[in-house]
């Protein structure tokens, strides 16, 4: 049994039998508590740090991509990536960079929750929010021909950028993590564009505008759907800052800055979704 974080085994059986109670539900590696930092903090870390010091977030590329290159030859999981593949050959979607970015980002997620042997980099304890972070990110990269320091750095944004957002609730909830993730995949994507903090917090807050309310209904292969439709999320909202337009304060839960668009996102989570989430685990155990 796993309860709180990703990692935090609390209860272990074989064979029916219990082989392990671990009655405090704080993982040992998640004693420490993270100091909280905005999402301008990560973009100026982003700006003034060495380069050599960021260059091993190149890894998350490399490991991220093997595991979408697996899904991408296998069917795995759901194979949203081949049902895309496929429509591209008989015509229904365009050869576009936006479905070579879904096809990419949703094969490696296809190949995590359908059991490929291969690892994935995650980011704040889950696979597919790594998975959601990088490949996005990544894809841009490839069409932009970009050289390694900058999309090491704007991975660094973006996993950073992830991390500043779902920090401010729980670990697991109600919302659909891959959702805030491809926040963090908007946030790379907008600095291999412009480097330009007000470009980046456009492309968030449209994001926040646009997709907040999907639910998380557990781990299983439908995750990639998820994965797809924040991903195509994150794309447009990218193309739409780039042109200036974002979702205002008078536009629902959005704010006049990113932050309080972050943190209104953050309060329904820690308040009204708890009740969701009780109805959604209620309704996966009656089933």
């Amino acid at each position: 049994m796993i309860q709180g974080s990703h990692t935090n085994v609390t209860e272990v059986y074989i064979n029916n039998i219990k082989q392990i109670l671990v009655r405090d539900l704080i993982a040992a590696n998640d004693s420490g508590v993270l100091p909280e930092f905005s999402l301008n903090d990560a973009f100026k870390f982003v700006t003034d740090v060495a380069a050599k010091d960021i260059m091993f977030m190149l890894k998350s590329a490399e490991i991220n991509t093997a595991l979408s290159d697996e899904g991408q030859r296998k069917n795995y999981g759901l194979n949203v990536s081949g049902a895309l593949s496929q429509a591209r050959k008989n015509g229904f979607i365009s050869t576009d960079l936006l479905s070579q970015m879904l096809i990419n980002t949703t094969a490696a997620s296809d190949a995590r929750m359908g059991g490929a042997p291969l690892p994935a980099m995650s980011n704040y304890g889950s696979g597919n929010q790594g998975i959601t972070v990088t490949m996005p990110v990544v894809t841009l990269a490839r069409h932009l021909n970009t050289d390694d320091e900058t999309l090491a750095r704007a991975l660094a944004l973006a996993h950073l950028a992830a991390i500043s957002i779902h920090m401010r609730y729980t670990r697991l909830s109600a919302l659909c993590a891959a959702s805030t993730a491809a926040m963090g995949a908007a946030a790379g994507m907008s600095w291999l564009l412009t480097q330009d903090f007000q470009t980046i917090s456009y492309a968030v807050s449209n994001m926040i505008s646009d997709i907040s309310g999907i639910i998380c209904d557990g781990a299983s292969n439908s995750c990639a759907m998820k994965v797809s439709t924040a991903t195509a999320c994150a794309f447009k909202s990218v193309l739409m800052a780039q042109q200036n337009s974002v979702a205002g304060e008078r536009d629902g839960i959005v704010s006049c800055d990113v932050e309080g668009s972050i943190n209104n996102l953050c309060k329904l989570v820690l308040s009204p979704m708890r009740q969701t989430d009780k109805e959604i685990i209620s309704i996966m155990t009656r089933k």
